[in-house]
C-alpha cells in the first residue's frame, strides 16, 4: 500500500515528503484540503517547515490526495494514536522495541506479548509499525517494570527478532 501511494507522487519528491509525514503522524485531510488531526487544523505552514518542503507543495500534496478517490479516502480516513511511548520515563513506564527479520510473518505481536506476560509482567502499550507504511517496521512494546534479563534474552532468541532495544 505505501508503495502504491508513494508511486503516484514519483514525480515529486517533495510531496513524497509530505505524504510520508502524513502517514507517519495519522494527519488527515479534510474536505477543504487542510490537514488536521481530529477537527484540529494545522497550518500548511507548519507542516512545509516539519517536511522540509515550500507551503505550495503542502498545497499541491493535499490537491492531490482530493483529486485521487484511491487517496481521498485513505486521507479523509486516518487518525493517530496516542502513544506512552515518549512518555514511558516519564511516567515511570519501561519501553522495549523489537526490531524483525520479517514483519510479514504471522505471530510476532502475541508471541512477545506471550513472552511478557508469561513472565506477570503487565503490558501497558503495544504499538506495531506497519510494514506497508515503514520501511523497517518496530514493535513496541510499553510495560509497568522492567523486563529481566532472562525475558530480554528469551525475546532475542526468537528467530523473527533482529534486534531488542530498552528504554
Amino acid at each position: 500500500m505505501f508503495d502504491e501511494i508513494m508511486q503516484k507522487f514519483e514525480d515529486s519528491p517533495g510531496q513524497q515528503d509530505v505524504i510520508r509525514l502524513l502517514l507517519e503522524r495519522g494527519f488527515s485531510v479534510n474536505e477543504d484540503g487542510r490537514v488536521v488531526s481530529g477537527g484540529i487544523e494545522i497550518p500548511n505552514t507548519g507542516i512545509a517547515r516539519e517536511a522540509n518542503v515550500d507551503r505550495r507543495v503542502v498545497n499541491a500534496t493535499t490537491d492531490a490526495i482530493l483529486d485521487d478517490d484511491d487517496l481521498r479516502r485513505i486521507f479523509r480516513n486516518i487518525s493517530s494514536v496516542p502513544s506512552l511511548l515518549d512518555l514511558a520515563p516519564v511516567l515511570d513506564l519501561h519501553a522495549v522495541t523489537v526490531t524483525v527479520r520479517a514483519a510479514d510473518e504471522s505471530g510476532i505481536v502475541s508471541t512477545v506479548t506471550s513472552a511478557i506476560a508469561d513472565h506477570g509482567i503487565s503490558i501497558r502499550q503495544v504499538l506495531s509499525e506497519d510494514p506497508e507504511f515503514t520501511d523497517e517496521p518496530k514493535l513496541y512494546v510499553i510495560t509497568d517494570e522492567e523486563l529481566p534479563g532472562d525475558l530480554i534474552n528469551e525475546i532475542r532468541r526468537l528467530a523473527f527478532v533482529r534486534t531488542i532495544e530498552l528504554a
